[in-house]
C-alpha cells in the first residue's frame, strides 16, 4: 500500500498505513509530481508499507 500526500495530510496518510497494514510506515519525499490522495493538491510525500514499491519513476 502506498499513498501520495501533501504536507497538510501527511499525518492522515501515516495513520491510514498503520491502521491498514498494522506496521510502521515508510515516509519519503517525492521527486516527481503527483497529486495528494486527499485533496488534489501537489503531493510532497509518499507514505507506504515496507512491501510497496516506493521508488519514484
Amino acid at each position: 500500500m502506498k499513498l501520495f500526500c501533501c504536507i497538510e495530510h501527511v499525518e492522515r496518510a501515516l495513520d491510514e498505513i498503520v491502521y491498514e497494514c498494522e506496521e510502521a510506515p515508510i515516509l519519503n519525499e517525492l521527486e516527481k509530481e503527483e497529486v495528494c490522495e486527499y485533496c488534489e493538491q501537489r503531493a510532497v510525500y509518499i507514505v507506504a508499507n515496507e512491501f510497496s514499491d516506493t521508488k519514484c519513476e
